[in-house]
């Protein structure tokens, strides 16, 4: 089967939806099928066509370059000139998607889109996500099926857009990493290792991690604090903690996209993990740590609230002040939820679910 997937950005930029894309098109590709990832490239110094660990890549010209709006009229072009079976459009929050939509509707060729939810640093922006739906309804509505990564999702989305729930279809991001061939040295109580992962935006709220510190180190001052990841709020986060004296404890240190065992190995070693995200549909990270053994902390907001209403989490409300972050923080580092013996989705299990997905609508289709 050729399969087409639209999404606005991909490796080496890093994030859930390039994850999630990364992770079933490669395993797609080792099944036998042929993947192509349409992507955008705001810089203009990625390569236009590569092959990255088996999946296709090719690159259209974005705008503006300082922005995320990812204006690419290649995409459409692109769409249409090229042979596929079936288009997956990977969210929904840039105009790489009404773009692809567009194309597949043109080319009267099935479709099927996953919202990703996704937040945004800019509160106008994700403000207006609600409306930005109604806008893409009558596009939304064409689709084969609309994909949810989290159960909150398809009550929201389906009574938002006026759509019948069978329009969607649950398919969770895997949460599984390597096995970790190593394991951790035992910390003593003040040596606390707390981890915060995502992108280097605002809304993942790595600056609220950040500033409940100097309130952790009154207690546990062995404590130190590992952001892992890469983005364009890195320099406010140096000079919050430059702000707050606490430079010398806090690491900002991504790993690279395919060092997955690098990754696990890291993050086991972590007595903490903490994600204080404005917005997660369905929090990879978290899982990820969580399947290690990892204690988590999370807001109590979007797709975080789930992992606290099963018991996986901790959680806080987005409005507790930095000290009372701090004292929920010492108590998961004292107190640690009970590790429930849970089976997370995998890589393999997502990749499988739309595989099967494709198929049915492929074979409809051709009939």
């Amino acid at each position: 089967m050729r399969i087409l997937m639209a999404t606005p950005r991909f490796y080496p930029e890093m994030g859930g939806v390039e994850t999630h894309v990364f992770q079933v098109g490669k395993r797609l590709v080792a099944q036998g099928h042929s993947v192509t990832v349409l992507t955008t490239d705001r810089s203009r110094q990625q390569p236009v066509d590569e092959v990255f660990n088996g999946i296709r890549v090719h690159r259209v010209p974005a705008w503006p370059r300082n922005s995320d709006f990812y204006f690419a009229p290649g995409i459409y072009r692109e769409i249409m000139k090229r042979p596929w079976d079936i288009l997956h459009i990977q969210s929904y929050h840039t105009f790489v998607a009404p773009f692809a939509m567009l194309a597949a509707i043109r080319a009267r060729k099935p479709f099927v889109l996953t919202f990703h939810g996704g937040g945004h640093s800019s509160r106008l922006r994700h403000s207006v996500r609600i409306l930005q739906r109604f806008i893409l309804r009558p596009l939304l509505a064409r689709a084969k099926k609309l994909i949810a990564v989290a159960h909150f999702e398809i009550g929201m989305f389906s009574s938002e857009l006026n759509l019948p729930v069978e329009r969607f279809v649950l398919i969770p991001n895997g949460a599984e990493l390597p096995p970790v061939k190593r394991q951790p040295a035992p910390r003593s109580e003040k040596e606390a290792m707390i981890t915060s992962v995502g992108r280097l935006e605002r809304y993942k709220g790595h600056q609220r991690v950040i500033a409940a510190l100097p309130y952790i180190l009154k207690q546990k001052p062995d404590a130190r604090l590992w952001i892992a990841g890469s983005g364009p709020y890195e320099g406010e986060l140096k000079t919050l903690a430059g702000e707050l004296g606490v430079q010398d404890r806090v690491e900002i240190r991504a790993v690279a996209p395919e060092a997955r065992e690098q990754f696990a190995e890291e993050l086991s070693r972590s007595s903490l993990f903490v994600l204080f995200s404005e917005y997660e549909t369905h929090p990879l990270a978290a899982l990820e740590a969580i399947s290690l053994g990892c204690p988590a902390l999370v807001a109590d907001t979007s797709g975080l609230r789930e992992l606290a209403e099963n018991g996986l989490a901790k959680s806080l409300p987005l409005t507790c002040t930095d000290e009372q972050l701090a004292e929920g923080m010492i108590a998961q580092l004292d107190h640690p939820l009970p590790q429930k013996a849970v089976k997370l989705p995998s890589w393999d299990d997502c990749a499988n679910g739309l595989l099967a997905l494709y198929q049915g609508i492929v074979e409809k289709c051709a009939s």
